[in-house]
């Protein structure tokens, strides 16, 4: 898979994408992130991405042309499956649509910032815009790590264990059983006693009961929608 993310802050993505898992991946040539600074598309000297809105109001927008400019200079070079928009009224990003994007091969991703971004990029270039939830950060950055180590983790041979990714939480509409580890006692919160029987079927029953339960408490509406 690779993945371009086109911002205009290309230096909040560095740390991120050279940590942990999404750095691995990388590594093993499972997926290839390339960052593209908005602002080399500019055409003035100030390499300016913004500009005031049409129609007087607060803030800025980001112009069309750098924007229009860059994207279409990747499309030339391959097909991309989705041009994705970060953008606080997009759909609501989950584990299925997470799923979904994982079996792409190429995904382009645009991070909004300022105050939105021109529409006519919206109605010409995107395919799909994806939120991380019903509330404002200052950019599209953010959003678009989140939405890079969502699908990443998926790609086959990313996770060293692939059964892990069967129980994440979400995967089912429901949230992960309690997890323990070693000690089975520290300061008297015992583990409970099923999780140290050995007998494996129980061990699952007991999880998914527990699985269920705190779906209920925490998330209703994940069964009402399963």
């Amino acid at each position: 898979m690779r993945i371009d993310v086109v911002t205009g802050l290309p230096k909040i993505m560095t740390s991120p994408l050279g940590e942990s898992i999404i750095k691995r991946a990388q590594e093993r040539r499972l997926v290839e992130i390339v960052v593209h600074d908005l602002r080399n598309y500019s055409t003035d000297k100030h390499h300016t991405i913004d500009d005031t809105p049409y129609g007087g109001g607060a803030g800025m927008i980001m112009k069309a042309e750098p924007v229009f400019a860059c994207i279409e200079s990747l499309q030339q070079q391959r097909r991309y499956d989705e041009v994705i928009y970060l953008t606080a009224d997009g759909e609501q990003l989950t584990q299925r649509i997470a799923n979904e994007l994982s079996l792409k091969s190429n995904l382009l991703m645009l991070c909004g910032h300022y105050k939105g971004i021109d529409e006519r990029v919206r109605e010409a270039l995107i395919t799909r815009e994806i939120s991380i939830g019903d509330y404002v950060l200052t950019g599209g950055e953010i959003p678009a790590l989140v939405l890079t180590d969502a699908v990443v983790r998926l790609i086959p041979g990313v996770m060293n264990d692939g059964e892990s990714l069967l129980s994440d939480s979400f995967q089912t509409n429901q949230l992960g059983a309690p997890q323990y580890t070693r000690p089975a006692d520290f300061r008297g919160m015992k583990v409970p006693d099923i999780l140290l029987s050995g007998n494996h079927g129980e061990i699952a029953a007991w999880r998914e009961e527990q699985s269920v339960k705190r779906t209920q408490e925490r998330r209703k509406d994940l069964i009402e929608h399963s």
